[in-house]
């Protein structure tokens, strides 16, 4: 019996893993890429003996991956070598204030407590209340499909998005655990990791920390990259094609179904289903014929961008450690610069990532890779966005605080070689709608059934996974995204049989 066929548009990492499921699956699948290699935001880039992934740095939700992994039949462990990085992160904050966030209750005790004697009882109360989110969150809303918002908005449902204070902001919640205003933003700069401010995220994201400092943050021997390479390893070993250099130009469509996808250079592909990977918004805008769902999708939240510096260093700094933020200057006013401005902030915030502290071949011997992230604000035609300006104020600050706060003096010398990255090259390099590098955002409106379908209401055989389809953004969601697909596929599998014979049919 012949093998129904699938097409992935992206090899981004929620394609890779659904192309991986469907061919574990009995599909014969076939991937388009772009790039000259997989990964998507989540490459890597090489340079003089540095590595740098380009994208995601934080190895989170193990137990996400382990069933990914066992998923298409292979062990985790088998195939990535973690590390776990504890204290997790080291806090600056711009009045020389220093906090180690760590997983050893009596490190976290005495340094919370040294800042506010009741931190520590709110900071317990706090990761309890994040696991509960975390839990309720993968069982009932993020790990599972909503065919109908009247599944979403069951009776069922309801008081758990009460529960999960999705209609909460997380900054206001943490008022609930600390007063000093410091460490409350120790506790929510992480919805940075979804391009999310925390005066507007719901307080449900109390789950990020709890995963960090519960479960813990990881690092695979390799990089990020690690997995990127072992996934399509695997995706290979069950018959998947990978085909690069091969940016999509136009699907084709006929009724209510995609016929084939048409390449740049004029290749032509068809197949019985196809899932897209590349930034939903864009495959609606650009591979689609004309549609009212790209001018609506125009029209909702993005995420915010990031300037982002790759230096290759030729000397160590050992004093800077893996994972480090520096948060900078009147915090919501930061937020609203880069969400309501579309800027960088007066007193930018930033995260520097230093592999090498822990993986010794992210550099050469003696030498230092750092990875810098700066947020800012997306593109937006109707702001004065001068990038260059930016960019240069960004790496100023970036140098100021590293020699002030971590005593690189001397680093502006040492740097051999720097690769920036600005909200234009998200979007010219990986199609990313305005730039924002974490695709859609993620209020009460653009979470659940509100969100992006995973599959396209008018093409039954069009699916979508990544960061701007349900359930959203982050490696391991993504991760959750690429499983929800894969059932939604499997479950219409009859129907999409049926209509396949029904189209056979009608134009033989």
């Amino acid at each position: 019996m012949q093998k129904a066929t699938a097409l992935v548009i992206g090899a981004g990492i929620g394609g890779i893993a659904t192309a991986a499921r469907l061919a574990k699956n009995g599909y014969d699948v076939t991937v388009l890429e772009k790039e000259p290699t997989p990964g998507g935001r989540c490459n890597q880039i090489l340079r003089d003996g540095h590595r740098f992934d380009i994208g995601p740095t934080l190895f989170l939700m193990p137990e996400i991956w382990e069933e990914t992994f066992a998923s298409i039949g292979e062990r985790m462990n088998d195939h990535l070598d973690l590390k776990r990085i504890d204290p997790t992160y080291k806090i600056h904050f711009d009045d020389g204030l220093q906090l180690e966030l760590t997983s050893n209750l009596g490190a976290m005790q005495t340094q919370l407590e040294a800042v506010e004697k009741t931190a520590f009882t709110g900071f317990l109360n706090y990761i309890a209340e994040g696991s509960k989110h975390y839990k309720m969150s993968v069982e009932k809303f993020v790990g599972r499909n909503f065919y109908n918002v009247f599944e979403y908005f069951s009776p069922g449902n309801l008081p758990l998005l009460f529960q999960l204070k999705a209609l909460k902001k997380h900054h206001a919640n943490t008022s609930r655990f600390f007063e000093d205003e410091r460490l409350k933003a120790a506790f929510t700069f992480q919805n940075m990791y979804l391009g999310l401010s925390p005066y507007d995220a719901p307080a449900t994201y109390s789950l990020l920390q709890y995963t960090e400092l519960a479960e813990g943050v990881w690092y695979p021997m390799g990089g990020m990259y690690a997995c990127i390479q072992a996934l399509v390893k695997i995706a290979e070993k069950l018959g998947v094609k990978f085909i690069y250099n091969a940016p999509v130009k136009k699907l084709q469509v006929n009724g209510s179904r995609v016929k084939g996808a048409t390449l740049h250079d004029g290749r032509e592909f068809t197949a019985d289903i196809f899932v897209g990977n590349a930034d939903l918004p864009y495959i609606y805008k650009e591979l689609l014929p004309e549609n009212q769902e790209a001018k609506n999708l125009e029209k909702k939240l993005y995420t915010c961008s990031t300037i982002m510096f790759y230096w290759g260093v030729d000397k160590e700094y050992p004093q800077i450690a893996h994972h480090n933020v520096f948060l900078g200057g009147e915090y919501k006013a930061s937020f609203d610069q880069i969400f309501y401005d579309h800027t960088l902030p007066e007193t930018p915030s930033f995260y520097v990532h230093a592999p090498a502290r822990t993986d010794k071949a992210a550099a050469p011997e003696g030498q230092e890779t750092l990875y810098v992230l700066v947020p800012v604000g997306h593109l937006d035609a109707r702001s004065e966005q001068d990038w260059e300006t930016l960019i240069e104020r960004a790496r100023e600050t970036v140098l100021y605080r590293l020699a002030n706060e971590k005593g690189a003096t001397d680093l502006r010398e040492h740097i051999k070689f720097e690769i920036a990255y600005s909200p234009r090259d998200w979007k010219e390099r990986f199609n990313l709608e305005k730039g924002a590098a974490f695709g859609l955002s993620h209020n009460f409106w653009q979470v659940g059934y509100l969100r992006p379908q995973n599959r396209h209401k008018q093409y039954k055989n069009l699916y979508f996974t990544g960061a701007s389809t349900h359930p959203g953004t982050g490696l391991p969601i993504v991760l959750l995204s690429a499983r929800l697909t894969t059932e939604r596929i499997l479950k219409e599998a009859g129907t999409i049989s049926v209509q396949n014979l029904n189209y056979a049919a009608n134009h033989a």
